[in-house]
C-alpha cells in the first residue's frame, strides 16, 4: 500500500514536496514536447538515414516511456477514480479523457504487431501520436484553465455554434438559389455554397468562390457585417469565463500611523457633544 501510494504522488501532478515528483512531471512534458518535434522532423523530406534510424529509436525509447507511465496509472486507478471495486476504477481510468489520451498515445505503435492492416490506415493511425501533445494537459495548470472555462461555459458556446451553423445554411441556400443560374460551376451545389459562407462569415475571403450578380453581392456584404459580431461572440464568452475563473486582484490599504500629537488633536475633533 506504502508503494501504491508513493506511485500515486508520482504520477499526479508535482507540488507533492519532493524533488522526484516535479523531475517525473518535467521529465514526462519535454519527452511529450520532444516526441511531437520528432513526427515533425519525420515529415521532411530528403532527410538524413542516419537522422530518420535516430528519431525512430527515439520513439520506441519514448513509446516505451509513456507504456511504463500508463501501466502505473492503470496501477493507480482505484486512487485517481474511485469507485465501488477496482475493475469499476480501471474502465473509469480507461474512458476518462486523460486515459483515452494517454491510450491513443501508444496504440498507433503496438496496433500493428497485433492486426495486419492496410498501410494507407497505418498513415491516419501514425498521425494520432501527433495526441501526445495533450497529454500536456495533465502536468499545467493553464491548460487546465482552459478546459474548466470552456466547460463552466458550454452551453452559451453551443447556443452560438448553432446560431452560427443556421445563419451559414440559410446563406448556403440563398446564394446558391441566387447565383446557380449564373454561375452554374461555382455555386454548383448548397454544399458549394456553404464553402463560400464559411469564407465570408469567418471575412476570410478566399476569393475562389464569390457573387457577380448585384443582390448576390448585397447578400455577401450582410454576411460579411454578420460574421464581425458572430466570430467575435465566443470570444467575449471565454474572456468572461476567464474572468469568472482568475481570482480578484489583490487590494494593497497603507496605514499611515500618525504621531500622538495629531492623534490626540483628531479624537478632540471628532468627540460627540
Amino acid at each position: 500500500m506504502v508503494a501504491k501510494e508513493k506511485i500515486y504522488k508520482l504520477v499526479q501532478k508535482g507540488a507533492h514536496g519532493k524533488k522526484i515528483n516535479l523531475i517525473f512531471d518535467y521529465g514526462i512534458m519535454s519527452r511529450i514536447l520532444l516526441s511531437v518535434i520528432s513526427i515533425v522532423l519525420e515529415s521532411v523530406k530528403g532527410i538524413n538515414v542516419s537522422i530518420k534510424k535516430m528519431l525512430y529509436w527515439f520513439d520506441v525509447f519514448s513509446i516505451i516511456i509513456f507504456s511504463i507511465e500508463y501501466l502505473m496509472r492503470l496501477y493507480v486507478s482505484d486512487l485517481t477514480h474511485p469507485a465501488k471495486n477496482r475493475r469499476k476504477s480501471l474502465i473509469k481510468f480507461i474512458f476518462s479523457l486523460n486515459g483515452l489520451i494517454d491510450l491513443l498515445a501508444i496504440l498507433p505503435f503496438y496496433l500493428p504487431m497485433l492486426i495486419k492492416m492496410d498501410l494507407r490506415f497505418l498513415r491516419i493511425l501514425r498521425l494520432i501520436r501527433f495526441l501526445r501533445i495533450l497529454k500536456v494537459n495533465r502536468y499545467t495548470k493553464s491548460l487546465n484553465l482552459i478546459w474548466s472555462v470552456i466547460k463552466a461555459k458550454k452551453s452559451e458556446l453551443i447556443v452560438t455554434g448553432f446560431a452560427t451553423f443556421l445563419l451559414l445554411i440559410i446563406a448556403s441556400f440563398i446564394m446558391y438559389n441566387i447565383e446557380n443560374e449564373k454561375q452554374p460551376e461555382a455555386f454548383s451545389n448548397v454544399l458549394t455554397s456553404f464553402w463560400w459562407a464559411i469564407a465570408t462569415l469567418t471575412t476570410v475571403g478566399y476569393g475562389d468562390v464569390y457573387p457577380v450578380t448585384g443582390f448576390g453581392k448585397f447578400i455577401s456584404g450582410l454576411i460579411a457585417l454578420m460574421g464581425i459580431g458572430l466570430v467575435a461572440l465566443p470570444t467575449g464568452i471565454i474572456s468572461a469565463g476567464f474572468m469568472d475563473k482568475l481570482p480578484p486582484p489583490k487590494r494593497i490599504i497603507k496605514i499611515k500611523i500618525l504621531p500622538k500629537s495629531q492623534l490626540g488633536f483628531i479624537l478632540l475633533c471628532t468627540k460627540p457633544k
